[in-house]
């Protein structure tokens, strides 16, 4: 399953998203993982939760973004959820038919090892594709 948290940047969306990830660490039999684009939320963690700072990795188009986070699925068939903060950004998504093919592949990833991904989108819910706003669990 795909949530999105939608809203323009500085609407709350990753105050929304850090509650969201130490609340279900707390619910979860397996592991829980936190990808932004840097370490500046590192503290506001659960210390269960495992941070991934993209920033660390040569990781430059969706394509590729897309691989990483399957790769980081295969070495720990435990994770149930995954939280992605500045999702647009880390996944270098650039257009709505970027974010549409992304989750696209997103479903495919969570059918195929049975994982939630938690989105946080710096889009108003009226400029998402429609594939998109079927998953928003809150707009900001």
């Amino acid at each position: 399953m795909v949530e999105i948290i939608s809203g323009e940047k500085g609407k709350g969306k990753t105050k929304y998203l850090l509650d969201k990830v130490n609340s279900d660490v707390k619910k979860v039999d397996g592991s829980v993982v936190y990808i932004d684009k840097n370490t500046k939320h590192m503290y506001e963690l659960d210390s269960k939760i495992r941070l991934i700072n993209m920033g660390d990795y040569p990781v430059e188009s969706t394509d590729e973004f897309l691989g990483f986070l399957s790769g980081v699925l295969s070495q720990n068939a435990d994770i149930q959820e995954v939280f992605l903060d500045s999702f647009l950004t880390v996944s270098y998504v650039d257009s709505s038919d970027g974010l549409n093919v992304a989750l696209n592949k997103l479903d495919k990833i969570c059918n195929m090892y049975d994982v939630k991904f938690v989105l946080s989108v710096s889009k108003n819910e009226k400029d998402l594709p429609e594939n998109a706003k079927g998953k928003i669990i809150i707009s900001l």
